[in-house]
């Protein structure tokens, strides 16, 4: 490709997006660029500090469990106190949980305190993802989702292979940092965002016009396509988490550090800022079924060759495959999560989404860390394999789903045409992220 052709593609992926956005673009790379303890904290849990891989597990465990329980939370706040409100008070929050955790020493404290963090980190992702549908026209909506989750993943490729270096010097520098980025998301985010929560246009008497019915939580939960979605996403996520409990504590095993892990995780974020915005532009439009079937497999089959790692370059090699399958995977099923969900249940769909992959963060480093313990690291490889085929099974019957029956605001393109919807009930739309934020 020419570099001409190079600069125009460039200028369309970031062109006609509103200011909005790229403040909150802003927020979420600084956030991520300071994202160092979640990644490290199983390496620090075992090799700084001597816990076991169990522990480990279970403190990764509740920090998933936080995040569970904040994600229902957080998503009916998005919805009905506001998305800038609960996307400052996460904020805040984390910032102080964090630096606590660098200074508890007691693994009672420890494993309490880790727990508060995944509640306030995880927090602000509905309320991020809702923001960004709310924000943006929906013919640009996934070319916006792309552009955040690119923006997470360039922090983390960063700050991954930072945060091996700064390790050195000792983890708690590794906490202050990350707790003084997001205090610095906060301030962006109270200075330069604003609300977005779409209001109800009021009727002539002064009465809100019920042009669509409230979406309470329950009207989620029988919404059997979106949760099919919702339950992939738990399977796939659960393949994602095992890269930051169970790969450190497994190349701890093989005598490498916690540089190294650094190095071949950082691997991740790369290839995602590399290739995710011109990947994106060509899933776009597609039937996404066959896209995340392909995502699931590439997942499993990249976490199943950590098997035969032992080096810096293989377990690095490894992580470029399943990273591959991320980044058709996020894009693609958020695009689908926000078309099936309707314009004033946004912060709830979000929310339930979010939660399938805290409850991956809650129930993956546990049997990781069981499945190691008890039948060695090649074991867990393995399963995370047939994990992978289960989830792409699963894939091919939601696609027969969807074009049996399309999602109410799709018009003239079948499933794979959410990009284009401009019907109010059904947005187009990445990781959390992995996306995390």
């Amino acid at each position: 490709m020419s570099v001409v052709r190079l600069r125009q593609a460039a200028r369309e992926s970031v062109s006609g997006l509103p200011r909005e956005f790229w403040w909150l673009w802003t927020s979420t790379l600084v956030n991520r660029l300071g994202g160092f303890v979640a990644t490290f904290l199983a390496m620090y849990l075992t090799v700084d500090r001597g816990y076991s891989a169990m522990f480990a597990g279970l403190v990764g465990a509740l920090h998933g469990l936080g995040g569970a329980v904040a994600a229902v939370v957080a998503g009916v706040l998005t919805d009905r106190l506001g998305r800038r409100p609960t996307l400052l008070v996460s904020q805040l929050s984390t910032a102080v949980t964090v630096a606590v955790l660098g200074f508890v020493q007691n693994p009672v404290a420890i494993a309490v305190v880790a727990c508060l963090v995944g509640m306030t980190s995880n927090a602000s992702r509905p309320a991020v993802q809702a923001m960004i549908a709310d924000i943006v026209a929906p013919r640009d909506r996934v070319r916006a989702f792309a552009l955040n989750y690119w923006a997470i993943n360039l922090g983390f490729a960063v700050s991954a292979a930072a945060a091996g270096l700064i390790a050195r010097h000792g983890y708690l520098t590794l906490f202050l940092a990350d707790a003084g980025m997001t205090l610095l998301c906060a301030v962006i985010v109270f200075g330069k965002v604003p609300e977005s929560r779409p209001e109800r246009e009021p009727a002539a008497d002064g009465a809100a016009v019920e042009s669509e019915p409230e979406v309470g939580l329950g009207a989620v939960l029988r919404d059997r396509r979106f949760m099919a979605v919702v339950a992939l996403s738990f399977l796939v996520a659960t393949l994602i988490q095992q890269a930051f409990v169970a790969l450190p504590v497994a190349m701890g095993a093989d005598g490498l550090s916690s540089t190294d892990f650094g190095v071949a995780i950082a691997m991740n974020g790369v290839l995602i800022v590399a290739v995710q915005i011109p990947v994106t532009r060509f899933l776009e439009h597609r039937d996404p079924a066959p896209l995340l079937m392909v995502s699931a497999l590439l997942t499993g089959a990249g976490f199943g060759l950590t098997a035969f790692a032992g080096s810096v370059g293989m377990y690095a090699l490894a992580v470029m495959v399943w990273t591959i399958g991320e980044i058709i995977n996020s894009p693609t099923q958020m695009g689908l999560v926000a078309r099936l969900s309707p314009t004033h249940g946004r912060g709830r769909y979000q929310g339930m989404y979010t939660l399938s992959w805290s409850l991956a963060s809650l129930i993956a480093p546990l049997a990781g860390g069981a499945v190691m313990d008890s039948f060695g690291a090649d074991a867990l490889w393995a399963a995370s394999a047939v994990v992978g085929l289960v989830a792409a099974g699963g894939y091919v019957a939601l696609g027969r789903a969807l074009r049996s029956r399309p999602a109410a605001g799709e018009v003239g393109g079948g499933v794979g045409a959410g990009a284009g919807s401009t019907s109010g009930s059904v947005a187009a739309s990445p990781a959390v992220g992995a996306g995390s934020s």
